[in-house]
């Protein structure tokens, strides 16, 4: 039987470290989505806490996930926004967290067991790849910013990872970032003008929208809440993934059902004060697969400093000061990590390659999980793209596909 989560527990002193460098790990991509969405970060940064902080009661305390902004609903929250209005754009999210509480409701009754079925190994293995090598175009994006930054980042982050020894080995990400602060800022693409100009103290603006303003805004749900469908299924492939890196069955304990109510109660949650939908992030699963550290009472750490960063606005501000570059380069290794652990996943359960079927599943999964390849459902607006169609498109190849395909060519001659 494998050890808790929680055993072997950590020095309060490592776990406000590890802590902060989980932050750090999902801070630029939190804030990031309100700023293209137009809400308020600090108001994304306070629900996307206290929804990380939901979702491991609702847990149990046994899932080491940060959730943070979804990326997933960028495009129909602004779209929303603009016909109704921010309280239109939060209805609808807030319905999208309404189904995630349904389908775990759903699957609570019917159980997991076609999960099995669905999704074995050679479906897993790649859906989790895409999850990591899809992000390959936002690493670049970041680093080309500032290729040199980015590069040393890198190199420091590597250096420490592999060769540190003590604390150190367990913060590559912390000491790489802040080296790459430091060399960044000896370039000059540091600016320091928002930490200036911010205040010490703040409540964040949350906006909840009025029961006059609900009625009017329902034909947003139409917008926003089918996307809900997708990212199920994104959820689904974040769990996993979260499982192969910390070596536990989270579809079955705490369950599938738990982990998407968790995320489903912080959606909504972040709904009614105006902030974003949540997401389980990879950044910080990339954490977890480099520092080897896996107690989820390192990831409630770092929500409960997110939280503080919510109203400590020049603290805040001095963290959004760090160059794209710099989150770039560690960026770099935190994706690979997810690729890796897909390709782990399939090696680890001697998915057969050479077997025809298997190559087939496997590399239409790759292709379109990576390529962004995207199919509008008729009829509705509702855009499948990305790994979230990699996923529906291996399931029903692993379907339909005879597990009686062989490959061997010396049967063809």
């Amino acid at each position: 039987m494998k050890k808790s989560l929680r055993a072997g527990e950590l020095p309060i002193s490592r776990k406000v470290i590890l802590g902060i460098q989980h932050m750090f790990a999902m801070f630029g991509a939190t804030v990031l989505v309100p700023n293209l969405t137009g809400l308020n970060p600090s108001v994304a940064l306070f629900t996307s806490a206290v929804g990380t902080i939901i979702f491991h009661v609702i847990t149990k305390g046994q899932v080491p996930a940060y959730l943070g902004s979804s990326f997933a609903f960028i495009a129909p929250i602004i779209a929303a926004k603009e016909a109704f209005g921010i309280p239109g754009a939060m209805i609808g999210s807030l319905t999208a967290g309404l189904i995630y509480i349904l389908m775990s409701g759903v699957i609570r009754t019917i159980g997991t067991d076609f999960i099995e079925k669905y999704l074995p190994p050679v479906v897993v293995g790649p859906v989790i790849m895409t999850i990591g090598l899809g992000l390959a175009p936002t690493a670049k994006d970041m680093a080309s910013a500032h290729l040199p930054t980015a590069i040393f980042t890198l190199a420091v982050t590597i250096v420490i990872s592999i060769f540190a020894k003590g604390l150190l080995k367990v913060i590559p990400i912390l000491i790489g970032i802040i080296s790459g602060y430091i060399f960044a800022f000896y370039f000059g693409i540091v600016d320091l003008a928002p930490v200036q100009e911010a205040a010490w103290l703040a409540m964040p603006n949350f906006s909840l929208p009025s029961v006059s303003e609900f009625s009017a805004s329902l034909p947003a749900v139409l917008i926003i809440a089918p996307i809900a469908i997708v990212t199920m299924v994104e959820h689904l492939g974040d769990v996993l993934a979260l499982g192969s890196t910390v070596d536990r069955e989270f579809i079955e304990e705490p369950g599938l059902h738990r982990t998407l109510l968790g995320d489903g109660v912080a959606t909504a949650f972040a709904a009614l004060l105006g902030g974003p939908p949540n997401t389980t992030y990879g950044e910080n699963i990339g954490v977890l697969a480099i520092t080897k550290v896996h107690n989820p009472v390192v990831i409630e750490f770092a929500a409960v400093f997110v939280l503080g960063m919510s109203f400590i606005q020049k603290v805040g501000a001095l963290i959004r000061t760090i160059p794209p570059a710099v989150m770039g380069g560690i960026v770099i290794l935190l994706f690979g990590m997810i690729a890796a652990i897909g390709l782990r996943t399939l090696i680890e359960n001697q998915v057969d390659l050479s077997n025809n079927r298997n190559l087939v599943i496997v590399s239409t999964i790759l292709v379109i999980g990576i390529s962004g390849l995207a199919f509008n459902i008729p009829g509705l607006d509702v855009e499948l793209a990305g790994m979230g169609l990699a996923a529906i498109v291996g399931i029903i190849l692993n379907i339909l596909l005879p597990e009686s395909i062989q490959s061997n060519p010396q049967e063809t001659e």
